[in-house]
């Protein structure tokens, strides 16, 4: 790669055994769901996925986990395998397709144990004890405890998947012992009550499991072939769970048994821990005070388990992989400081597979920022929704091939209306192919509701100033023609003539039909906006943030119309500084667009912090006392406030797209103003109708 100075370390090469890296960016492997339902071989969808983290530049993409063991070891019932010689053939062409651009191929390898269904694989899932609900809460079903026999059976099929993997082509295996898969069950003493070899009585008892895979993997591939361990550096809310002191034994045992590299993680239980694989999670809306061993909070999940990584590097002497949210910078401050000698990223390389690429180019202002929405965790855990986007940011993940970008047939003038993040998309991909492209914004600048969404989200998370920026900055270099503080009407069109008219003006704000709504009591969304707009002329979102801390004007007591996404955010935002809020909902469901793993940390948090959620009601009227609801029990009830806030999902605008009509060959609507949802689907609007014109 480039010579990048500021990123000299990052872009170095590195060995992992005798096995040469071209870089120090590993892309660790994550499920992706994007096999076929009705098999289990390798398909054309997850190549070209795995392609493009090749083509973009990490040193090795790690493939997630194939069944070593069907059913007993599948976490679904569907899904890739390597149980059997006739899934080498799919592996290879994998391996062929990563192998053309100098990137190293490792694939995962881990046995599902606990987390195996008995519903399709016809028995009691498999563990090293007998897992009870007591023991382990309601995510899975009672265990059987692993016999001997049983035990030697699956470590065959762990090496006789390895030496299929040999054959493919593949460079690198990772066996994976973390979270609370089979082998994990054997290391940690939370799990483990086994009184034989395998039982807790000591470290290497613990690790047995693990180590005689990895003998024996070094027996039969040949000592040279690289293997490394993912394992529970630390495991937190977890009686007898695993200890960073433990953590790093558990190192140096790995190194002895033959592996070639460790890839530590930390893992937990509970409300707040149990999302410990989503950093970002056990840090929102704030991150626990005090952390544990082991943890790094300063960056809000962004480097989470970098102390446990540099903790078991001191320990041992072979490469040690750091992940969780790492950015390229930090990064590189990382393993200059030792921590570390490879940087994990998983998300980073979803939202932009070229970053690095970009890296190497000094092109940091190209790459496309994650945002640390955790929108891909949802979408891909519920399985790919045709037509929607699995990534806040980039549209083409898990549909490559579709979403390339192709040059047009025929250049057009695009005209779009409104810089919001589904008309910057829009404007940023029709350029990209070749269209001559103006957008306008009736605001000073564009960014559309994002601004504001960053003053009430904060920055300590999601960067949402960080992706209006990436988005200026592309259409900027692309040479569109960025006309602000532009009203649109039928006339300016017609004087344009465009070929193309692209309408993303957002969508209106819903004002709910209470008797008393125009009270003085009442704080409507558009003119809060409007005032937020205003001041976001003069000072940046973070700026504006911090000033709120201070002064705002509303009351002390407030009730929030309105239990969606949005009106959960403007309670994080409000409870922040000081207020106490109570937020009610016509709907049966409270944050029904939340991302699972914020909403479950989210919950409990109101919780504490004395917040009420009110789902299910009616509404009365609104008086200088407050709002009088029905509840869904019937129950009149008056909730006292000094300020009354309605947060309800935007409308579709209708009546301007009507205003429009005939002004141009082909006119589109996307974004709020004829879909109101979220950020992803926003962009992923732009990003489709920008290539389809």
């Amino acid at each position: 790669m480039s010579g990048n100075m500021q990123f000299e370390k990052l872009l170095s090469p590195c060995n992992i055994g005798k096995l040469r890296i071209r870089n120090r960016i590993i892309k660790t492997a994550a499920e992706m769901n994007t096999h076929d339902m009705d098999g289990f071989h390798m398909n054309q969808k997850t190549i070209d996925y795995v392609e493009a983290l090749a083509k973009g530049g990490a040193g090795m993409v790690i493939f997630w986990n194939a069944y070593v063991d069907y059913p007993l070891g599948a976490r679904m019932p569907d899904g890739f395998r390597i149980d059997a010689d006739e899934y080498i053939s799919g592996f290879s062409k994998l391996a062929d397709a990563v192998h053309k651009y100098e990137c190293k191929l490792s694939v995962q390898m881990m046995h599902a144990g606990p987390w195996c269904q008995a519903s399709f694989s016809g028995r009691p899932p498999i563990a090293a004890s007998v897992m009870r609900a007591e023991i382990y809460g309601n995510w899975g079903e009672e265990t059987t405890e692993a016999s001997l026999s049983e035990i030697q059976e699956i470590q065959e099929k762990f090496v006789k998947a390895a030496e299929r993997y040999k054959k493919a082509g593949v460079d690198h295996l990772e066996v994976h012992c973390g979270t609370q898969h089979l082998g994990n069950t054997f290391m940690s003493r939370h799990w483990n009550k086994r009184t034989d070899k395998y039982g807790p009585q000591s470290l290497e008892n613990r690790a047995r499991f693990v180590t005689e895979i990895l003998k024996e993997m070094k027996s039969r591939l040949g000592g040279d072939f690289p293997l490394g361990v993912l394992y529970n550096a630390a495991e937190y809310e977890m009686d007898d769970g695993i200890t960073p002191a433990e953590g790093r034994e558990f190192g140096r045992i790995f190194e002895v048994a033959g592996a070639d590299n460790l890839h530590p993680k930390a893992d937990g239980m509970g409300p707040k821990y149990g999302f410990i694989n989503w950093p970002e999670a056990v840090c929102y809306p704030e991150p626990p005070d005090p952390l544990p061993e082991g943890l790094d909070g300063s960056r809000n999940g962004a480097g989470f388990w970098v102390p446990l990584a540099a903790s078991v590097k001191k320990a041992v002497s072979i490469p040690v992989i750091a992940t969780a949210g790492i950015t390229p910078e930090m990064g590189e401050d990382i393993l200059r400081q030792g921590k570390a000698d490879f940087i994990g990223m998983t998300r980073r390389l979803l939202a932009d597979p070229e970053l690095p690429n970009k890296v190497a180019a000094g092109k940091l202002d190209d790459i496309t920022p994650c945002t640390r929405c955790l929108s891909c965790i949802d979408a891909i855990f519920d399985h790919i929704i045709p037509g929607r986007s699995c990534c806040r940011v980039n549209a083409s993940l898990a549909r490559e091939r579709e979403y390339e970008i192709k040059p047009a047939v025929k250049k057009k003038k695009v005209m779009v209306v409104g810089g919001g993040p589904a008309g910057l998309e829009a404007a940023r991909v029709a350029a990209l192919r070749g269209h001559e492209v103006a957008l306008y914004e009736k605001e000073h600048q564009p960014g559309g509701s994002l601004p504001i969404a960053a003053t009430v989200k904060g920055l300590e998370i999601e960067d949402l100033p960080g992706l209006v920026r990436y988005l200026n900055t592309q259409i900027t270099k692309l040479n569109v023609k960025v006309n602000s503080g532009v009203e649109v009407d039928r006339a300016l069109v017609e004087r344009v003539k465009p070929d193309v008219l692209i309408l993303a003006t957002g969508g209106l704000y819903s004002i709910p039909e209470i008797t008393g709504i125009n009270s003085r009591n009442v704080v409507r969304a558009a003119v809060l906006n409007r005032q937020l707009k205003n001041y976001l002329r003069f000072v940046s979102p973070g700026f504006l943030a911090r000033a709120t801390k201070f002064f705002m004007p509303v009351g002390k007591r407030l009730v929030i119309i309105g239990g969606g996404i949005q009106g959960l955010q403007l309670a994080v935002f409000l409870v922040k500084r000081g207020r106490k809020v109570t937020v009610v909902e016509t709907g049966e469901e409270i944050g029904k667009e939340v991302v699972l793993n914020y909403k479950l940390p989210l919950f409990m948090w109101f919780e504490q912090k004395g917040v009420s959620l009110l789902s299910g009601v009616k509404y009365e009227e609104i008086t200088d006392k407050g709002l009088t609801i029905t509840t869904k029990e019937g129950e009149k009830r008056v909730l006292a406030a000094d300020t009354i806030l309605p947060a309800l999902a935007m409308a579709p605008d209708t009546e301007f797209v009507k205003s429009l009509e005939g002004t141009a060959p082909e006119i589109y609507q996307i974004g709020d103003c004829v879909n109101p949802a979220l950020i992803l689907d926003a962009i992923g609007d732009g990003s489709r109708i920008g290539r389809a014109i």
